[in-house]
């Protein structure tokens, strides 16, 4: 009887492939809903990322439109604030420091603005009337939606340029028409886009120094000081604004940059992202632990079928490698859906916001990296599990 060479049996990549996705499809409905607790906390990790990242790209992009060297100079308010106006000096003492390179005045103006003149006077609409230099769009980096701007022309006679949402309350749409503006008609000659740096300028009728000097009786004496200076020296002149715009009393004077507005808003975005992110993790922790509860289930109704496999000749590894397997495919199938989806979230939500759609690598990949090594975790009890059980005692007890 010559002798026979025993040969260790292979279960190779494909065949471990078949017999998950075997074990997957005779229970579909358990295996669907565990592939969705994945699917979701890998879904809202991978929007957030993407959401987080399209929406510091437009931060980005907004700072290099409108530029970090905008500089507001306000006067205080309040009790032991001051009266709630610059020395009139302040906006030509401002301009004499070496950096600043242009300065343009807002004065607030005692009237209201109307549609008609047949409007109650206690109805303002909440919008107020500001006298401007012809300089303040530049230095606000603002655009006109409708109609023009002032020139020198213009800002002496009874004209108006009316902010977007000063426009909007007032049903005006296109340049043309009159307002009641105090006790005079005024003709619009522009409507502004939004002021991304100013929003109060949004909601204010707006007219030139010269006009609301001979028409409404201002003093000209300006609130706030817009100031656009050399961006290497920005914290410099920061720094001694205060003292040169009212040289008497310095602490009465507000300075303040409007895109730390942007950056704090994108600040506690960032805070929000980390909540999030937090909020996916316990959503995938709670897939993994639906994965590891269907895989422990699905060794003790399968103890027949492990008992008999063991019989014709499978090793604790194939039987092992086999649960492992299906956990893998599980967590892999809830992975791919998950990244799908929360690339579809950030690109509705992108293209909603007019945001450029970003999803960085490190989401997708890691994403799917995390779906794995969840996977791998709650399949591996499991699977040891399985693979410990004699012929015998799963015969028996299957």
């Amino acid at each position: 009887m010559s002798d026979q060479k025993l040969v260790a049996s292979k279960l190779h990549a494909a065949d471990v492939g078949r017999t998950a996705a075997v074990g997957l499809r005779s229970r579909k409905t358990r295996a669907f809903l565990s592939a969705v607790g994945i699917a979701i906390g890998i879904a809202a990790m991978v929007a957030v990322l993407g959401l987080s990242e399209s929406s510091k790209s437009e931060l980005l992009a907004t700072l290099d439109r409108l530029g970090t060297n905008l500089i507001a100079v306000q006067a205080g308010e309040g009790i032991g604030r001051g009266s709630g106006e610059l020395p009139d000096t302040a906006a030509p003492m401002i301009s004499r420091i070496g950096p600043v390179e242009q300065t343009a005045a807002v004065a607030s103006v005692d009237a209201n603005v109307y549609r008609t003149d047949l409007m109650p006077e206690d109805r303002t609409n909440g919008l107020s009337v500001q006298a401007v230099d012809i300089t303040l769009l530049d230095a606000l980096a603002g655009t006109v939606a409708d109609g023009r701007w002032f020139d020198e022309a213009s800002a002496s006679f009874p004209t108006v340029v009316l902010g977007s949402v000063a426009a909007e309350r007032l049903g005006i749409d296109e340049a043309g028409g009159d307002v009641w503006l105090g006790d005079e008609w005024v003709t619009v000659i522009g409507i502004l886009d939004e002021f991304e740096l100013s929003p109060d300028l949004d909601r204010a009728a707006l007219i030139g120094f010269g006009a609301a000097e001979q028409y409404f009786d201002s003093d000209g004496v300006p609130s706030t000081v817009y100031v656009r200076a050399d961006p290497e020296y920005t914290d410099e002149v920061m720094g001694v604004l205060a003292a040169t715009a009212n040289p008497i009393n310095p602490e009465e004077v507000e300075v303040s940059r409007p895109t730390d507005a942007l950056e704090a808003r994108e600040a506690a975005d960032d805070t929000l992202t980390a909540l999030f992110l937090g909020l996916g993790a316990v959503a995938l922790f709670v897939g993994g632990v639906g994965i590891a509860n269907v895989m422990v289930i699905s060794v003790l109704e399968r103890r027949a079928e492990i008992g008999l496999r063991r019989a014709i000749g499978a090793t604790k590894r194939h039987i092992a490698v086999q649960f492992l397997g299906e956990a893998l495919l599980l967590s892999i199938l809830g992975g791919v859906v998950g990244v799908g989806l929360g690339y579809l979230i950030t690109a509705i939500w992108s293209s909603y916001r007019e945001w450029d759609v970003l999803v960085s690598q490190l989401a997708v990949f890691g994403g799917l990296g995390a779906a794995l090594i969840i996977g791998s975790l709650a399949g591996l009890y499991p699977a040891v599990r399985a693979s410990r059980m004699s012929p015998t005692e799963a015969l028996r007890t299957g």
